[in-house]
């Protein structure tokens, strides 16, 4: 599992382990004499839904003032932020991610500004 935008696992020895027991299986960043399914794309705060929608919209949810005072009382209002998302929301969090996709194709993968 990845946590705050930690890159994937490129350890020499889990790579060694990874070709002899999940032979043209993996997704990873790899060498050339690596045998993985697919190398890992690259990664893009752009094309990362938690990165470019979820964090802020947790963070304006909690964060307003008064501040939290504990942890607890930060635990209870991000809790609440999670549950005000609604379904309609992860739509159109996709439709974004659909957009996104677009720019990045269209760009050839250069740096995007404003997106």
């Amino acid at each position: 599992m990845q946590q705050d935008g930690a890159p994937p696992h490129f350890r020499l020895d889990v790579r060694r382990w990874l070709n002899d027991v999940l032979l043209h299986q993996w997704i990873g960043w790899g060498a050339h004499e690596d045998l993985m399914f697919c190398p890992w794309p690259t990664r893009s705060h752009n094309l990362t839904p938690c990165d470019y929608f979820l964090w802020g919209y947790v963070k304006d949810k909690a964060f307003v003032p008064p501040q939290p005072v504990s942890i607890p009382d930060l635990k209870n209002r991000i809790t609440a932020a999670v549950e005000t998302i609604t379904p309609d929301l992860p739509c159109r969090v996709w439709r974004e991610m659909d957009y996104r996709l677009d720019v990045c194709r269209v760009t050839k993968g250069a740096y995007i500004e404003h997106l």
